[in-house]
């Protein structure tokens, strides 16, 4: 009998997986909906109100006789990053724990809620609709309108982006979202099921709040920063597997997708980032990266890829693809690499 109910929960854990995947693509993460992130981000916002205050406290007791040893609130701050960090990541992952089992009362409801839940970690068919938005604003010639659409989806300043760094923005955008947004969810839910996916989900809103490397989050984001790079390491790794197969599926450059996320994968101030975005670069023939302004401030990233061709608004479209092949790709891996698993423990 216990056999029989390990079967039966192993497989829907994979069934869960599959279909939490197709209704993303479905439906996608409607405005209407109470997406999970949003509480999320909320939770991360009053902490760090809360984190600032009693630090402010601790710095204007502590050094109102001495204001020349700003090291101190650095310290603070870092203490009060990794803080919020734990909190919001243990927060998480205890409230997916027990909505994985509060409804354990009825298998089909069961696997229904947390397939609903699941799909909320996805943001597949989200980051194609907004990119899409860009492509079609440039489409009509609307710069304006496309510089607008792409504010919502990345950190850097858009209001003076021309047209081809308008078109770089995204589909570097999209590149590195398809690990954020898609790989990295599922290879959290294979490791670890519901819980995993949404601490994951917690530690990347966190690093898309605080991990700016300016001087008002450069202390406070320290740790959130840093341990995305930790979560993100394996997935945006098997994500150049996945974008070069993906390139082969689609008759894009696949050779060139590996060359040059290997040759250009350090090209980028976080550890991670310039693995998808070179094998996108190198999959469509283009060049990514370079100097962008964030809240004002120029920031220098290195080239990734070569320029074959002239960046074209079309490019967004042939990003989207590759998200989404790379996506299926990376869907079947981790159902074949569970299965491999699976059966090598019995």
């Amino acid at each position: 009998m216990g056999d029989i109910l390990i079967n039966i929960w192993m497989e829907s854990f994979l069934i869960v997986f599959i279909l939490a995947f197709c209704l993303d693509l479905i439906v996608g993460d409607p405005y209407w909906f109470p997406h999970p992130v949003i509480f999320i981000g909320r939770l991360v916002a009053y902490l760090e109100r809360v984190a600032r205050s009693l630090v402010s406290r601790l710095i204007n007791r502590t050094l109102c006789k001495d204001r020349s040893k700003p090291i101190g609130e650095a310290k603070a701050l870092r203490a009060s990053g990794l803080a919020i960090w734990l909190i919001t990541v243990v927060l998480s992952y205890l409230i997916a724990y027990a909505w994985s089992h509060i409804f354990d009362f009825n298998t089909y409801l069961d696997m229904g809620m947390t397939i609903l839940a699941m799909c909320t970690c996805l943001s597949t068919r989200c980051l194609a609709t907004e990119s899409k938005k860009i492509y079609r604003a440039l489409d009509k010639g609307d710069l304006d309108l496309a510089r607008r659409h792409l504010s919502y989806i990345v950190g850097r300043d858009t209001k003076d982006l021309k047209e081809k760094d308008i078109i770089r923005a995204t589909v570097e955008t999209v590149a590195e979202n398809t690990v954020d947004g898609s790989l990295a969810p599922m290879f959290y839910y294979i490791l670890g099921g519901l819980p995993m996916a949404f601490a994951y989900k917690a530690v990347n809103t966190m690093d898309s709040m605080l991990g700016y490397k300016n001087e008002k989050y450069r202390e406070l984001g320290y740790f959130p920063a840093r341990l995305d790079d930790v979560f993100n390491y394996i997935p945006a790794r098997l994500s150049l597997i996945f974008f070069a197969l993906a390139s082969l599926v689609l008759t894009y450059d696949f050779r060139a997708s590996i060359r040059i996320g290997l040759r250009d994968r350090k090209n980028h101030t976080s550890p991670n980032c310039a693995y998808p975005e070179g094998a996108v670069a190198g999959a469509l023939g283009i060049r990514l990266g370079g100097t962008n302004t964030y809240f004002g401030q120029l920031v220098y990233k290195p080239s990734i890829g070569d320029e074959k061709k002239d960046l074209e608004a079309s490019d967004i479209v042939k990003a989207n693809r590759l998200l989404y092949v790379s996506s299926l790709v990376g869907l079947v891996f981790f159902c074949i690499s569970y299965l491999l698993v699976r059966a090598l423990a019995l």
